[in-house]
């Protein structure tokens, strides 16, 4: 499963949008302010497996494991 906290949602969604707004702007507007925009996709999903893991620390510590 995917989405397996609440947390996870945002995240995906958020790294989504930038995606489409960087191909809009390479396409749209000018093609550097689309790479810079599209350069925080990776920056989105390194954060979000950042807070995954330290749920998953906290989640590890509770339960005693």
């Amino acid at each position: 499963m995917i989405f397996g906290n609440k947390t996870d949602l945002p995240f995906c969604l958020a790294a989504f949008l930038s995606f489409l707004a960087s191909v809009g702007l390479w396409f749209l507007v000018d093609e550097r302010t689309g790479i810079f925009v599209g350069l925080w996709v990776p920056s989105i999903l390194a954060l979000w497996c950042g807070v995954r893991l330290v749920l998953l620390a906290e989640n590890s510590k509770r339960e005693g494991v």
